[in-house]
C-alpha cells in the first residue's frame, strides 16, 4: 500500500473509474436524433403503378400578361385596360378551363397599394393562379 508523502495529497478528489454518465447522455440524444432523421431521408414510397393504355397528354394552362405601367395604367396581354375592364376580363379568365395563370408584371415605381388592387381582383374574380414577373439584376 502506498503511503502519501504529505498529508494534504491524501484523497483530494482522485477518481479510479471513468464517469459514464455524460458518454450515456451523449448516446442517447445520438440515438433520438438517428431515429428522427432516418425516416425523413427515406420520404420515398415504393409503388407500383398502373400504365395507361394512351398516351395523356398534359394540356398547360394558358397564361395572361397583365402590366402596371409606373403611371399607374393596366395592360391587358399587350392592351391598354381601365379598372372595370380589368375586373371584366379577370372574370372572364377565370371562367375558363383549365384556369390560366395570371402573370403580373409591375414597374418599380408603382405603389405597392395599385399592386395589391390589382391582386384583390384577380382574387375576387376567382383566378388562384398569380405569379411575379421579374428580371434578373444586371451585374
Amino acid at each position: 500500500m502506498a503511503m502519501p508523502l504529505f498529508e494534504d495529497d491524501a484523497d483530494e478528489g482522485l477518481m479510479g473509474e471513468i464517469n459514464m454518465t455524460p458518454l450515456i447522455d451523449v448516446m442517447l440524444v445520438l440515438l433520438i436524433v438517428f431515429m428522427i432523421a432516418i425516416p425523413a431521408i427515406e420520404h420515398a414510397i415504393k409503388l407500383d403503378l398502373p400504365h395507361v393504355g394512351s398516351q395523356a397528354q398534359d394540356v398547360k394552362p394558358a397564361h395572361i400578361e397583365v402590366g402596371l405601367r409606373a403611371d399607374g395604367t393596366l395592360v391587358w396581354d399587350g392592351a391598354n385596360v381601365d379598372d372595370a375592364g380589368l375586373r371584366a376580363a379577370l372574370k372572364q379568365a377565370a371562367q375558363t378551363k383549365p384556369q390560366p395563370q395570371l402573370r403580373l408584371r409591375a414597374d418599380r415605381k408603382v405603389p405597392y397599394e395599385r399592386v395589391a388592387d390589382v391582386m384583390s381582383a384577380a382574387q375576387e374574380s376567382g383566378l388562384t393562379q398569380i405569379g411575379f414577373v421579374t428580371e434578373p439584376r444586371a451585374h
